[in-house]
């Protein structure tokens, strides 16, 4: 599929200290015609009617009642993460729009970690840390 028949989502950015991952940016592109904030910011006009997903990814970009006017086409946002509470359900569905997450992506690591903290609390591994590494 050519790039412009790919339908358009809006992400913050690729890489640096809030955008998509470089190795979940190369997925999605398989899919997606990648547009970052900045781009649709610096050409509303054309890339407005591309967009027809956002893909929030560690709670942005932030979805606003101006963003969501500003795309017509706009149909889904996917959230990377298990909660929406940072979503405004309600004004979103007033656009038509459906909101994804994915509520199983972390199960397992959280079931890990909370393990790894009983086991850590109940043999107190911390103090036991502490004690033979003062520093």
């Amino acid at each position: 599929m050519a790039e412009e028949e790919l339908p358009g989502v809006l992400i913050l950015d690729i890489g640096g200290t809030h955008g998509v991952l470089e190795n979940l940016a190369a997925l999605l592109n398989k899919h997606f015609h990648l547009i970052t904030m900045k781009e649709f910011l610096g050409n509303k006009d054309k890339m407005s009617k591309k967009i027809q997903s956002i893909f929030v990814f560690e709670c942005r970009p932030t979805i606003d009642h101006e963003l969501l006017e500003s795309l017509p086409n706009l149909k889904v946002i996917g959230n990377s993460g298990v909660g929406v509470d940072h979503l405004d359900l309600k004004m979103i569905s007033s656009f038509g729009v459906k909101v994804t997450n994915t509520p199983h992506a972390v199960a397992d690591s959280t079931a890990d970690i909370g393990m790894a903290l009983m086991l850590a609390s109940a043999r107190r591994l911390v103090e036991g840390n502490v004690l033979n590494f003062p520093g």
